[in-house]
């Protein structure tokens, strides 16, 4: 190969990682990075954008970014705050997925060990459920009325 080829190959790497960077994204803080992966690749339709590090992944799903830090490591999102406190997992701010018929969705995700914090629930603009991922971080799962 060519040393210009090489450059144009790191040129397009570069760029990628730029694409993938940009905007608007969520961090969830996790306990275990490649079980986070796992679950959002297998189950919700994630695909793994970018993988630097053991600690550290962009996952994409229609045009959606979702940064998963681990705990501890190298990265900026594992520091702890000026008065000690450490990011951890869990809380109720979350992420919502649009899926057609939550039912089976529900049905599937049970079938795999998921966990829920609740039941279906109707609410005035249509069905949902709270999944919790492997970390505890919780993901609406959504299905709009039908019309």
């Amino acid at each position: 190969m060519s040393l210009e080829g090489t450059i144009d190959r790191e040129q397009d790497k570069e760029e990628q990682e730029e694409e993938n960077m940009a905007g608007i994204s969520m961090r969830y803080i996790v306990d275990d990075v490649d079980a986070a992966v796992e679950f959002y690749t297998r189950h919700l339709g994630f695909s793994v954008a970018l993988r630097p590090a053991p600690s550290f992944a962009i996952l994409t799903k229609d045009g959606f970014r979702l940064f998963v830090s681990g705990m501890t490591g190298p990265g900026g999102a594992s520091q702890a705050m000026p008065d000690g406190r450490k990011p951890e997992p869990g809380g109720w701010n979350r992420i919502q997925i649009e899926v057609g018929d939550l039912e089976a969705k529900v049905a599937a995700l049970r079938q795999a060990g998921a966990r829920f914090r609740n039941d279906i629930v109707q609410g005035i603009g249509g069905k949902q459920i709270l999944l919790d991922d492997p970390a505890g971080n919780p993901i609406e799962l959504f299905e709009a009325p039908k019309r």
